[in-house]
């Protein structure tokens, strides 16, 4: 028996399910007695399933005499059996979603009975119909459609149609695909039968404005082999919230209108726009508070359509620009609203003025920016036409630019000059573009140019050499100065930082004696200093920009240290121990104006500070002795007289000129004796002679009570002895203004000083006393006071040995001494040498 041929695909996989382990998959169950086979649905009409006789063990030559029949239980007639052969084949195809349209169960069979007769027999089938994927998934609508409002917030969730497949197990709905979009993605979920969904996610925030519908195709795949799909297409509307604002297309417009225009001409057509819809984007126009009344008068804004016409009578001679701001608000729930600015310029009939456009402005530059750099672009027009439409275009002169033309009407603004921020940090360059009309017409754009700046300027200080002065005895870390140094630089290019340049003065560093504040410049002291020590410092400060690379500069630093009245004067003659008291002894008989002692100060401060003058601080007799302030001589203001004390105490203060004054005192004690002492007198003073009468006020006493006679004669006689001249002698003769000295002490010490009040001593040791001879000393010379052996004789030279003293008496004097003979004295001498600068 010929059956029909299955094509090659049915063929294979009925192959596959039917020849299994059991021929065709068949398992027969004898403990049930149900036989059962499986094959797989959409198998081609004649394709045997079983040879049932076989399986039944039925003999194939009776199967017509036992009438042989099949029936399918509930069913149509899919199936039947072969009476010669004993072979089961497939009438009809089977569809397996038609007779088991269920999906609760996996499993679909068709019972089949087998009915014998002679004898009867009932052989029960169960043949279970095997799915193969031949369905693909289909969605209940080929379109879905959303409405999701732009306000969402990204993660919402939407629930989509989910797809349905036919088939079952693996051949049924697997998972499903999204086309690609940047604001959603799916999720794909498993209901509690198995199912699957999907679930719209939004993940990222949607604008109507820029996208008002999304198109996105849904695909459910199944998981049979090959595997098949189904598409819906998911039309996402974004519903508009009112959020964007009307928009004009400029913000400001200058606007020009000639003078009498016609009443109800238009001007401009204002046109807002927003990107919301339906009344969100339903805009009224209308003028802000902030135009003027006399403006609303002279124009007319039409509140639906935005057009502003004129209203009133135009002159340009009256008034030129009008301003306004006109106010574009839509109808939504929460009203929005956009303004613009318009400057209504009024220009006489026949006119056109020429145009200017910035195209490219570059600002700021360096300033360090090549010759040749472009600036800006700029365009220039005219809607005249022939010479009133040609124009030209020109900038200020005496700016380090200039235009260089570039094609057609473009120019080019370009640098022509090198540029220096430190002398003009900005430019406004004012583009004047002219017609050549007559009258001509013109326009312009000013535009600010700035320039950046570039480390190019040296720190640079006031002045190139400070001197400061700073006075001794100051207090550590005091202020000197502020040495501040300017830079016209900016930013980091102008801070500076301070410092001292490194240099060693007697193994000091400058930088132990000196500290700079980086920031600011000011100069402190860290020491005390003694002028007496450190009479200047000369170093150098150096300020350094903070810029790359940096620069700097130094400057010459001259300390002064200022000498302060910080020493004491030290009395050095007369000379006593540890401040005892001097003790001088001086003949009653001394003239007026004779030299009793003098006083002799140091100070070792300088100039002004150590200039010294003497003046009593106590004095027995004020009238009896004076004090040359200067030069510091005691000296008699007149003789001494019988009720003068024999002891005199005087105080003498020796006194610098600082501020304030130092003093030391001295005192010294006089003693008045009756005897003559042998002694030299101040060289200055009248010359040495003999003291003929050594109590003059007992002769003038005696004089008085005697008669005129005995008067007359002792004057006679006192005249006479005068002018007698003194006889040679190995002793020098007292003389009336002679000073004798008992000190019992002399100096150990050498001596030096430049006061020019300064005197120089020569004492000379004899039997009887010292002599004190002072001789003034020259200006500007220098003394060094020596100490010579001492011995314990004066010795005497020869008349005619020159004198190693001398001094020059008045002519008329006849008791001079014209020398002192080379007085050597062999205990101990003191020698004045006069060093002269």
């Amino acid at each position: 028996m010929d059956y029909p041929t299955m094509d090659s695909d049915t063929l294979r996989l009925g192959k596959r399910y039917v020849r299994s382990s059991i021929v065709f998959i068949a398992l027969l169950h004898l403990s049930s007695g149900v036989s059962h086979y499986s094959i797989p649905e959409e198998m081609k009409e004649g394709s045997v399933v079983a040879n049932l006789a076989a399986d039944l063990d039925l003999d194939v030559e009776t199967l017509s005499e036992r009438k042989m029949r099949l029936d399918i239980v509930a069913n149509k007639k899919y199936l039947e059996m072969n009476k010669e052969t004993g072979e089961l084949y497939i009438v009809e195809k089977i569809d397996r979603e038609h007779i088991c349209n269920t999906k609760s169960s996996i499993s679909c069979y068709l019972k089949l009975e087998i009915i014998l007769e002679n004898p009867v027999r009932i052989f029960n089938i169960e043949l279970e119909i095997l799915d193969i994927n031949d369905n693909a998934p289909q969605f209940r609508r080929d379109s879905i459609r959303l409405d999701i409002t732009e306000s969402t917030t990204a993660g919402e969730r939407f629930s989509l149609s989910n797809a349905v497949d036919p088939d079952v197990g693996t051949n049924s709905v697997k998972t499903y695909y999204l086309s690609e979009s940047e604001h959603f993605n799916i999720e794909v979920q498993t209901g509690r039968d198995g199912s699957k969904f999907a679930e719209l996610i939004l993940k990222k925030a949607l604008d109507r404005e820029k996208q008002a519908v999304h198109h996105l195709v849904l695909s459910a795949v199944d998981g049979g082999t090959p595997t098949r799909s189904g598409t819906a297409s998911v039309i996402v509307h974004v519903l508009d919230i009112n959020d964007n604002t009307p928009t004009f297309h400029k913000e400001e417009y200058n606007i020009k209108v000639m003078e009498n225009s016609p009443i109800g001409s238009l001007v401009v057509q204002l046109n807002a726009t927003d990107l919301d819809e339906g009344s969100n984007a339903d805009i009224t126009y209308s003028y802000s508070l902030y135009t003027s009344e006399k403006t609303q008068e002279m124009f007319n804004i039409n509140p639906s359509n935005g057009e502003l016409t004129v209203k009133g009578m135009l002159n340009y001679e009256d008034f030129r620009i009008y301003d306004m701001e006109i106010i574009a608000m839509d109808k939504g729930a929460n009203a929005l609203s956009g303004q613009c600015k318009i400057k209504m310029l009024v220009e006489d009939m026949n006119d056109n003025h020429p145009e200017i456009s910035i195209k490219s402005f570059q600002s700021p530059i360096k300033e360090n920016a090549e010759l040749g750099t472009v600036i800006a672009v700029v365009s220039i027009s005219d809607k005249d036409s022939g010479d009133n439409g040609q124009v030209d275009l020109t900038i200020q002169a005496n700016l380090p630019f200039k235009l260089k033309e570039s094609s057609g009407n473009f120019f080019e603004l370009v640098v022509s000059e090198a540029l220096d921020r430190e002398k003009a940090p900005e430019y406004e360059i004012t583009f004047t573009v002219t017609d050549r009309g007559s009258p001509p017409l013109s326009d312009n754009e000013t535009m600010t140019f700035e320039l950046l700046d570039v480390n190019d300027n040296v720190p640079q200080f006031p002045q190139s050499f400070y001197t400061i002065r700073v006075m001794e005895n100051n207090a550590p870390g005091a202020l000197l100065e502020s040495l501040t140094a300017y830079d016209p630089d900016l930013h980091e290019n102008q801070y500076l930082v301070y410092f001292i340049i490194e240099r060693e003065i007697a193994n000091t560093s400058m930088s132990m004696l000196f500290s700079i504040s980086p920031e600011n410049g000011k100069l402190y002291a860290l020491k005390t200093f003694d002028h007496e020590i450190e009479k200047e410092f000369l170093f150098h400060i150096e300020a350094r920009d903070s810029g790359v690379p940096p620069l700097s500069s130094n400057v010459t630093v001259h300390i002064i240290i200022v000498d302060q009245n910080d020493n004491t004067p030290v009395i050095v003659s007369p000379w006593r121990a540890h401040g005892s008291v001097v003790e001088e002894k001086i003949p009653r008989s001394t003239d007026k104006g004779s030299l009793v002692s003098k006083v002799i100060a140091i100070d070792g401060d300088s100039v002004l500070n150590s200039r010294i003058t003497y003046q009593f601080l106590q004095v027995t007799d004020a009238t009896l002795f004076s004090l040359d302030q200067y030069n510091g001589e005691i000296r008699t203001m007149r003789m001494f007289s019988y009720r003068d004390p024999r002891l005199q105490r005087l105080v003498v203060v020796a006194k610098d000129n600082g501020e304030p004054a130092l003093s030391a005192t001295v005192t010294i004690k006089l003693s008045t004796v009756e005897t003559a002492v042998k002694a030299y007198s101040d060289m200055t003073e009248v010359p040495l002679e003999y003291d003929i009468f050594s109590d003059l006020n007992l002769y003038l006493v005696i004089g008085l009570g005697s008669v005129s006679f005995l008067l007359l004669i002792t004057i006679l006689v006192t005249i006479v002895l005068k002018c007698q001249k003194p006889k040679s002698s190995k002793a020098a003769p007292p003389c009336r203004n002679s000073v004798v000295s008992e000190r019992n002490s002399f100096a150990d010490s050498t001596l030096v000083s430049n006061d020019a009040y300064w005197y120089s001593m020569f004492l000379a040791e004899t039997r009887k006393g010292k002599l004190v001879v002072r001789q003034p000393a020259p200006k500007g010379s220098r003394y060094i006071v020596s100490s010579l052996p001492r011995s314990t004789g004066l010795t005497e030279t020869s008349g005619s040995a020159p004198s190693t003293l001398q001094v020059r008496t008045p002519a008329n004097n006849s008791c001079v001494h014209r020398g002192i003979s080379n007085i050597y004295s062999s205990s101990a001498n003191f020698l004045i040498l006069f060093v002269w600068k």
